[in-house]
């Protein structure tokens, strides 16, 4: 039998990033999202000899976020021009949703866009900031 559409999924489980220094990385994952540390290095897979993973977990959502240090990495920050991640959204529930990590982030001290409102191609606001290696992650409410 032929399927017309894709097998479905549950939801994401990690996201994985590498980073300049990891131990830097972890701490600022972990402030920000007040994330749980995993016990253990987790290997890269396909790349296991150059280098590994650390796992921060968000504790409501179960996010996963892997810091991977690579020792192929030349130390440049990450550039959204360049093949690979734009950037990671995270949705909140409405202005509110956004409004709390604006000020979560600025009792951080970590600069980010304000909350901004867009119309088109559809009605959503969204909330931007950057990691430690430009690495741009927003939160975003849709019908906002």
């Amino acid at each position: 039998m032929t399927q017309t559409m894709a097998p479905s999924f549950e939801g994401v489980h990690h996201i994985g990033l590498t980073v300049r220094d990891l131990g830097k990385s972890v701490e600022w994952y972990k402030k920000v999202f007040r994330g749980d540390l995993v016990n253990g290095k987790l290997p890269h897979y396909g790349r296991e000899w150059t280098g590994f993973a650390e796992l921060v977990v968000e504790p409501r959502s179960g996010l996963a976020i892997g810091l991977h240090h690579n020792t192929n990495n030349l130390g440049e920050e990450m550039d959204e021009a360049h093949t690979g991640l734009d950037h990671l959204s995270l949705r909140v529930e409405g202005r509110q949703g956004l409004q709390e990590w604006a000020d979560w982030l600025d009792s951080l001290g970590i600069a980010h866009s304000g909350i901004q409102s867009v119309k088109e191609p559809f009605v959503y606001s969204t909330l931007v900031f950057r990691d430690l290696d430009n690495n741009q992650l927003e939160f975003i409410a849709l019908d906002t």
